[in-house]
């Protein structure tokens, strides 16, 4: 059993005076199923206000600061929802127990060279470059870079109406495992499927075979997938995770089990599937109370949700409604 060390993101909800809890407990609504989720190192706010000031249509929802208790220096961010070109994401100051690698990256559909420029000059800024912004046969101009927080990002240009999209890249031991990954991920959401495969030819670098590019939908919302190329060290890290969010206890017991077999269950709702990437499985309610304003109340449910693996609705509730 994998764990989280989970000391570092708690906060003292108790001690947080009520114009501290009206701040932070603000909840935004999140339409979407599936969240990517970041893990930062001390950097998480930092890291935000870069993206935004990047990217259109994007601004900070909510942020939850750590108070005098810490674990983190007070009035830094513990965690924080934001939106980028109209997508969400998650972010948290986590400590140092994970680390970004490119198998997690974002793809981004530029619609004119100026724009793909002016944004690859921003990410490249303090970043490394893994292929260089050029013409390539698949595109007219496309590029790959890890910025300076360590997050990956692949520029192309492209009409497509997704500005921001989630993109799996299948390597190491998962190496040719991308489209096993993707058949198990759409059998379990609704409104989904594969929308299209490129495969590796006899001659090229890639095995034969093996998924170059594929495009497909879950719950409604694109990501994309490929197998590596080539031999490559990285492989998925907890660092990007997805968050998924669940109205039931029956819809939570069906993703920890069809994503959790095979793979490594960790606590508070986290789990690694068996191709190395790693989801959250939380009910929609634990938000609502782990933000009420009456700080015993939220205490309870942390604490509650830090003893399960598995998060279970009836056991949240019952820590939330105890007297």
């Amino acid at each position: 059993m994998a764990t989280i060390n989970n000391t570092k993101i708690k906060t003292d909800l108790r001690t947080r005076t009520k114009s501290e809890r009206n701040t932070r407990g603000k909840l935004h609504n999140i339409d979407e199923k599936i969240i990517p989720f970041l893990w930062f190192h001390g950097n998480a706010e930092e890291a935000m206000n870069f993206y935004i000031s990047i990217f259109k249509n994007s601004k900070v929802l909510n942020i939850t600061r750590y108070g005098e208790v810490g674990p983190g220096q007070k009035g830094t961010v513990m965690a924080a929802i934001f939106i980028l070109e109209g997508e969400s994401f998650y972010a948290l100051n986590g400590g140092s127990e994970y680390a970004f690698t490119p198998s997690n990256s974002f793809y981004v559909s530029c619609k004119s060279v100026f724009e793909i420029k002016k944004i690859w000059e921003r990410l490249t800024d303090g970043g490394l470059v893994m292929m260089e912004l050029d013409k390539y046969p698949f595109s007219e101009r496309y590029g790959w870079v890890q910025d300076k927080f360590g997050v990956s990002w692949q520029l192309i240009l492209s009409n497509n109406t997704n500005k921001i999209i989630p993109f799996l890249t299948f390597s190491g031991k998962y190496q040719g495992m991308a489209e096993e990954a993707i058949n198990l991920y759409i059998s379990l959401f609704k409104n989904s499927g594969i929308q299209s495969i490129m495969r590796y030819n006899e001659g090229d670098v890639g095995q034969t075979g093996k998924i170059v590019h594929a495009e497909f939908k879950l719950h409604g919302q694109k990501f994309m997938a490929m197998d590596s190329a080539i031999e490559m060290q990285f492989t998925f890290s907890s660092a990007i995770s997805y968050f998924v969010n669940c109205k039931t206890q029956r819809e939570i017991d069906k993703f920890w089990k069809k994503l959790s077999d095979g793979g490594k269950i960790m606590q508070c709702g986290w789990l690694k599937d068996k191709f190395g990437v790693t989801w959250q499985i939380v009910p929609t309610i634990l938000g609502e109370m782990m933000h009420d304003p009456d700080p015993e109340k939220a205490e309870r449910v942390t604490k509650a949700m830090m003893q399960m693996e598995k998060l279970d609705i009836k056991g949240l509730k019952q820590a939330y409604n105890l007297h």
